[in-house]
């Protein structure tokens, strides 16, 4: 038998991090059984991705290397910090958006 490596959803969590493709499978993961956990992690990284490309859209008027390297070691930080806590079974939210993630994206159950 398997030893239990943490929280339930854990796997659907860690899933949702690997592009906004990733997330979309985990919300559909996530349908039945519903994981507090797993939920949580969808949720935040769901926002990170479109976080990422709303910007993504809104920077592509202007080919400036510097801004392109600043949004993508932005995402980088922001998506390594939500990954490694679904990773360690934390529930934090991720710096600035976190909190705003949990309450936008109610939808995903």
């Amino acid at each position: 038998m398997r030893e239990d490596s943490g929280p339930k959803g854990k796997t659907t969590a860690i899933i949702a991090y690997f592009t906004i493709i990733g997330s979309l499978i985990a919300i559909t993961m996530n349908l039945e059984p519903k994981h507090d956990f797993a939920r949580f992690h969808t949720r935040q990284a769901f926002g990170l991705h479109l976080v990422f490309l709303g910007c993504a859209l809104f920077l592509s008027e202007w080919f400036n290397i510097y801004v392109w390297i600043g949004l993508y070691i932005f995402y980088f930080v922001l998506w390594m910090y939500g990954l490694l806590g679904a990773l360690n079974n934390k529930k934090q939210p991720v710096p600035i958006f976190g909190t705003s993630f949990q309450k936008w994206f109610t939808f995903i159950q």
